[in-house]
């Protein structure tokens, strides 16, 4: 057995790069969205162990949604690429073209276990070229395959050393090969097929039995004529282990799925679903299309579901032909390596083991999988196919008149593959890519029209996502989704109208409830989305919250643990005011997943509502510790830190805001919170510097700038606070806080009583009761001497503010005044300054919280989304004296606005 040299490493390697560099520019796409974008176990503040309790999707395996794909050293794996790039998708890339080089390398170190030093490095040029594989190493979740194969080949290898010189049991490679075979296991669960090509290799080709050898000994020995030769019962022991070793990690795998099967649709597998024999036909047939994209890959696609291949429903298909030449051409080269014991035998019998066994999980013979066909899962079957092909290259080598036309069909096949590959590459750039070379090559799956639908849907570009979703109901009218769709591209389009209908013809086609059948098990979880969709949309209409509630609770009584259905109507049932069924909603929904932070977030909201500060407070924590980074939790739970006016909450209150702030850097609402906080530690140059960061990112914030004037005027820059006053007020014309604060610094630092009259004056006029206002004009013309008109004015005052002691007392010194004046025989008008005595002049600070709204992202589609807009709620407010005048009024402040996280 020659070992793989340095010039063949190379050569492998180069050739996977030349044929798979331009991988590194293509995005997530199909699965990896699923599998990158949307799975939390990759993000640093999941646990590492959630690896270990979630599928490969990140959903809960205990949750009947889940797809039951357990590999968590591939996500272990996607978890390290998230923490060197995170969300790069050319690091993603990179990662699988090297572990594709790897493979090669390892393979043809196996292929030099059988084949001669020239065909094994035929096989594996082959191998590291072959388009089929394109799938499994440029789209990233293909990655299951890789790291698979890598533990399978080297299970493999570990094996062939169990057998020593004098052939004795050398247990440390068996050990080392169960290991192996558990690593390949977690990573894909073909991986735990290895263990039948050991058995293979240990019966045909390390004791070289033949199948007429092994008949023959079992019939003596059960006719009592001989007993089971030491090789034999050394080969028995090897292979007892083995199988109970698979039949532990079976085990162990059966009880991590907790016995149940994923729930698949119709629309994934039709031949599940159908009845004999047509489902037999239909499978076997699959046999041979598989291996025609082994022989010809030509014709290459990402979805085989739904209508792809058409069902063989009658034994008079001429389909049945293309299954009938399979099956006599593999009984031929199983006859031919089992009966013989020449190396040409040996060759075919593991090619074939290397074929057949690994594609047992995939070909639904023995149990329904979620696909049709998919050229990922030939990955490790092409190890066989490649074998074959190179040793079929060695026999015509062999022939000399045949040799230099054998080399040159080697050549055209490798070149015309590599070709094949690099260009199939670029169809994997972007979904809309993708998705529309699939169309190319199948237009009768609904599934692609409605994935190229998306595609342009996630441009905006809703108009022509339409058609494709109509297409779709065209191709396929009973596809759920497919209408589904329709409805929320014309809910994208403001078509309401159109949208129920859609939504509507959804509902009509989902299964009618059976009694005494559990309805979960024939129906897509994904598929009650419709109920949550159409809730979504009617309930824009304030007359049809209660219709909407029966729909939350109709999907709820299809499927008691659907959680997005308890999420959906806690957010109804908060919007119709009904806060306890809210929080009872949100509390079983985290029965069900206590590790979502939207619902610890979501339930603080509530808590909010219903006047449970700390409560809230407490459950905006745990959304934190589940999701650190979680921006409302961070803005809203330290808004309620903020609005406690509890000095020790201060510093964790800075703290969230400032990750806030990271997280979303141009947010002007965390800056001017900021701001807010600094101005209440008395922090007078951080709250400035905080406060023109605000305004800054956001032209004429009203809140801010009024409070930038403010922290001015309290600081004694009045002459500072003036420009932001008047650009405030350019913004904000009618703002009546700005005006009172512009007049008072006027009439106090300037002494313009004309400037001030004029702000004082355009209050009134916007606002005729404005007892502040009134006072305060009233003030300008006590300064401007004219007491009979101060007099008249402090009388209006007092009418409109009957209780205000301050205007009383005014009014009694203007009238002392005036008596006064009138005895010393002076006149009560005058142009000329005058000075009041009795004038106290106390100042008291306005801070007015934030009045806008932010919207945050929103999503239609449940489960994928999250949406609402941001808690933001006013900051305390305090009011200002008035010129001249003490006051005791108070600024209101606007109600806050609280929505929950979809």
């Amino acid at each position: 057995m020659a070992a793989v040299s340095w010039k063949e490493i190379l050569l492998l390697t180069g050739l996977v790069v030349g044929c798979y560099w331009n991988s590194l520019s293509c995005g997530f796409v199909f699965d990896d969205v699923s599998a990158i974008l949307d799975n939390k176990d990759l993000r640093p503040s999941t646990p590492l162990h959630n690896l270990f309790l979630n599928d490969f999707w990140g959903t809960p395996m205990a949750e009947e949604r889940s797809h039951k794909s357990y590999r968590p050293l591939t996500v272990l794996t996607f978890r390290l690429n998230y923490l060197f790039s995170e969300l790069s998708a050319s690091s993603y890339h990179l990662l699988n073209v090297i572990l594709h080089a790897v493979v090669c390398v390892i393979f043809l170190r196996v292929c030099r276990l059988f084949l001669d030093k020239t065909s094994g490095l035929v096989a594996a040029l082959l191998f590291a070229v072959h388009p089929i594989h394109t799938e499994a190493v440029t789209g990233v979740v293909g990655r299951a395959e890789l790291l698979s194969s890598i533990f399978l080949l080297a299970a493999f290898l570990a094996y062939t050393k169990s057998t020593g010189p004098d052939h004795s049991i050398v247990w440390a490679p068996i050990a080392l090969t169960v290991i192996l075979v558990a690593a390949a296991t977690l990573c894909k669960e073909q991986g735990i097929t290895v263990v039948g090509i050991c058995c293979f290799h240990e019966v045909f080709i390390a004791q070289g039995f033949t199948l007429p050898m092994l008949l023959d000994t079992l019939r003596q020995v059960l006719q009592g004529k001989d007993g089971f030769p030491y090789a034999v019962l050394q080969t028995l022991l090897k292979l007892i282990v083995l199988v109970i070793s698979t039949l532990l990690l079976v085990i162990i795998r059966v009880q991590v799925i907790q016995s149940q099967l994923p729930v698949f649709t119709r629309f994934d597998n039709p031949a599940a679903v159908s009845p004999t024999p047509t489902r037999q036909f239909t499978f076997n047939y699959l046999l041979p299309v598989n291996a025609w994209l082994l022989l010809n890959p030509s014709e290459l696609c990402c979805d085989w579901t739904m209508g792809t291949i058409p069902l063989v429903e009658s034994i008079l298909d001429f389909r049945n032909l293309a299954t009938l030449v399979f099956y006599t051409f593999l009984g031929l080269l199983a006859y031919h390596s089992l009966c013989y014991r020449h190396s040409s035998a040996k060759i075919v019998i593991m090619a074939l083991s290397l074929i057949v066994l690994p594609f047992i999980p995939a070909s639904n013979l023995f149990f329904p999988v979620g696909f049709v066909v998919a050229e990922r899962v030939l990955y490790v079957p092409s190890m066989g196919f490649c074998v074959l092909v190179a040793h079929g290259f060695k026999i015509i080598l062999h022939k000399g008149n045949l040799k230099k036309i054998s080399w040159f069909m080697i050549g055209v096949m490798l070149t015309t593959h590599a070709v094949k590959t690099f260009n199939r590459n670029w169809d994997w750039e972007s979904e809309y890519t993708l998705f529309t070379s699939a169309l190319k090559v199948n237009k009768n799956n609904a599934k692609l029209w409605n994935n190229v639908g998306h595609a342009l849907e996630n441009q905006n570009n809703y108009a022509r996502a339409l058609r494709y979703f109509l297409q779709a109901t065209r191709v396929q009218p009973d596809d759920i989704g497919a209408h589904m769709n329709v409805g929320r591209t014309y809910k994208n389009l403001n078509k309401s109208r159109e949208a129920e209908d859609a939504y509507l013809v959804a509902k009509s086609l989902m299964p009618q409830v059976i009694p005494g059948k559990k309805y979960a098990t024939r129906v897509a979880p994904n598929h009650l989305n419709v109920y949550i969709n159409l809730a979504n949309l009617i309930r824009a209409n304030e007359s049809r919250l209660e219709e909407a509630d029966q729909l939350y609770r109709q999907a709820i009584s299809m499927r008691p643990d659907f959680k997005q259905a308890y999420i959906s109507r806690g957010e109804l049932l908060l919007k119709m005011n009904k806060l306890t069924e809210a929080r009872d909603a949100y509390l079983r929904a985290l029965e069900l997943d206590r590790t979502n932070a939207d619902l610890w977030y979501n339930l603080a909201i509530v808590n909010i509502e219903m006047k449970e500060p700390l409560e809230a407070l407490k459950n905006f924590n745990h959304a934190l510790e589940l999701n650190p980074r979680h921006k409302l939790a961070l803005f809203n739970s330290a808004l309620l830190m903020q609005e406690s006016g509890e000095p020790k909450f201060w510093p964790e209150a800075n703290r969230r805001f400032l990750t806030y702030v990271e997280e979303e850097p141009k947010d002007a609402n965390g800056y001017f919170n900021l701001g807010m906080l600094a101005m209440d530690a008395n922090e007078n140059a951080a709250a400035e510097r905080w406060m023109r960061k605000a305004i800054g990112l956001q032209a004429g914030f009203r809140s801010a700038l009024f409070n930038l004037a403010l922290l001015y005027s309290q600081s004694k820059r009045e002459m500072d606070a003036l420009p932001v006053l008047d650009e405030l007020l350019r913004h904000h014309p009618e703002h009546i806080k700005g005006l009172i604060l512009k007049g008072d610094i006027l009439m106090n630092h300037k002494k313009d009583t004309q400037g001030a009259k004029t702000c004082f004056e355009r209050i009134l006029r916007m606002d005729p009761t404005n007892v502040q206002g009134k006072h305060n004009l009233c003030v300008v013309y006590f300064e401007e001497r004219d007491l009979p008109r101060a007099e008249r004015c402090l009388e209006e005052t007092l009418a409109l503010a009957p209780n205000e002691e301050y205007v009383r007392r005014h009014l009694s010194i203007v009238r002392s005044k005036m008596a006064a004046m009138s005895a010393a025989g002076q006149p009560l008008s005058s142009t000329e300054g005058a000075n009041v005595q009795a004038r106290e002049e106390k100042q008291k600070r306005v801070k007015e919280g934030v009045e806008g709204e932010e919207e945050g992202r929103g999503a239609d589609t449940v489960g994928k989304g999250a949406g609402g807009k941001k808690n933001v709620r006013k900051s305390s407010a305090e009011s200002l004296g008035d010129v001249g005048v003490d006051q005791s009024e108070s600024l209101d402040s606007s109600q806050s606005d609280k929505r929950t996280k979809e």
